[in-house]
């Protein structure tokens, strides 16, 4: 639970909090054994606490879910948004951005990319909305910045495109480790690329 991986978590990825490496440690088990097949006494041994002593961070089990969930949500919406920004005119530009934006995330988060994609069902009505509220808004970031590549489709044939893009590059905790870092996030970004241009 040392690894530097999942720190999409944390506000200082070098010094994170206890309730940070809280959400870690809970990120790798929920990744590993689904949500619902992972105690908080399970979570506190992962960190060295007691179960107990989690309750002090968090009330409970899906308290942990929903703030992994509304987190790494946020964190896309907020660096999505920026590296449009930072990417200046050109809609190329701007979606190379999001691409490697989104294969950075994927590569360095594979937990948090696996609990978000088989998780999200798991959380209160409340939570799950807010959730989804959030990422339709990253979705539609891509959908904007994807329009302007090809100004001809539709905003239905954007959106789709958009998913598709989301399935290759968040594939990655399935291949993760097999391929050197660099090398991947070269050959997802590359491959997502053509993909989006074609």
């Amino acid at each position: 639970m040392t690894s530097q991986q999942d720190s999409a978590l944390h506000s200082d990825a070098a010094n994170p909090s206890r309730r940070e490496q809280i959400l870690r440690a809970a990120a790798q088990l929920f990744a590993e054994r689904g949500s619902r097949s992972v105690g908080v006494d399970d979570v506190g041994a992962a960190v060295g606490v007691t179960g107990p002593a989690i309750y002090r961070h968090f009330a409970s089990k899906d308290a942990m879910l929903a703030e992994m969930l509304l987190r790494i949500s946020e964190r896309l919406l907020a660096g999505g948004t920026e590296r449009i920004a930072a990417a200046g005119d050109s809609p190329v530009d701007q979606l190379r951005a999001l691409v490697e934006f989104q294969v950075d995330f994927a590569l360095d988060n594979p937990a948090l990319i696996t609990v978000q994609d088989r998780d999200l069902g798991a959380l209160t009505d409340r939570d799950a909305r807010q959730v989804r509220q959030l990422q339709r808004r990253y979705v539609e970031e891509w959908v904007a910045v994807l329009a302007r590549v090809h100004p001809g489709d539709s905003t239905a044939a954007c959106r789709a495109r958009a998913h598709a893009l989301f399935g290759l590059i968040n594939s990655t905790p399935h291949s993760a480790g097999r391929v050197a870092r660099p090398a991947m996030a070269e050959l997802l970004a590359g491959m997502a690329m053509a993909a989006a241009t074609s």
